[in-house]
């Protein structure tokens, strides 16, 4: 099935292609023919864009940092009246997102591996998130013990070690958003 063509660019659509392909198959496993196949263009229409599988993986990257970055501000001013509103923004967001254990975990692993480099910028924007959840909470411990505990979770779920139930993890960010002071829902 290829990207409808509508009134998206073509790097966009080979950005849409790239990720439900790395979705299916693992970054480190797609291919710049399958990628421009499923954006329907040719090769030389991806290459013009993405002159590389390295270039292409590494706006995959920045292309995920971006949209999760959005969706957090978007939280966060959400909660804007909150204490914390940046810690409960994370929370919120991430008790969201589905435990990963699928294939695409090796791919990632394999990505990185074959080069390193494609973690620079997920590096940069922990680094800038937790520069930020520091700067806007009153309780710097909180917020470092909520970053980790966040950071731990999708680490177990990149690494396929995550062993906690649903329950359990309920359980954790109900403990997070005590530590943040930010009461339950009644």
């Amino acid at each position: 099935m290829s990207v409808r063509t509508g009134e998206l660019s073509s790097r966009e659509r080979i950005l849409i292609a790239a990720t439900a392909l790395s979705k299916e198959v693992g970054p480190a496993h797609i291919s710049l023919d399958a990628v421009a196949a499923r954006a329907g263009l040719s090769k030389g229409g991806l290459l013009y864009n993405f002159p590389s599988k390295k270039r292409l993986i590494e706006a995959l990257v920045e292309r995920h940092l971006r949209e999760f970055d959005d969706a957090l501000r978007k939280l966060e001013a959400d909660h804007s009246e909150c204490p914390n509103a940046l810690a409960l923004a994370l929370l919120e967001l991430v008790s969201c997102e589905e435990p990963v254990h699928k294939p695409h975990a090796s791919g990632m692993l394999a990505a990185i591996a074959e080069d390193p480099s494609f973690l620079d910028p997920v590096r940069g924007y922990r680094r800038d998130l937790l520069d930020r959840l520091i700067a806007s909470s009153g309780d710097v411990a909180s917020a470092l013990i909520v970053f980790l505990a966040v950071e731990g979770l999708r680490s177990m779920q990149l690494f396929g070690t995550d062993t906690l139930g649903a329950s359990e993890r309920a359980a954790v960010f109900a403990r997070m958003k005590t530590l943040l002071r930010v009461p339950e829902p009644a």
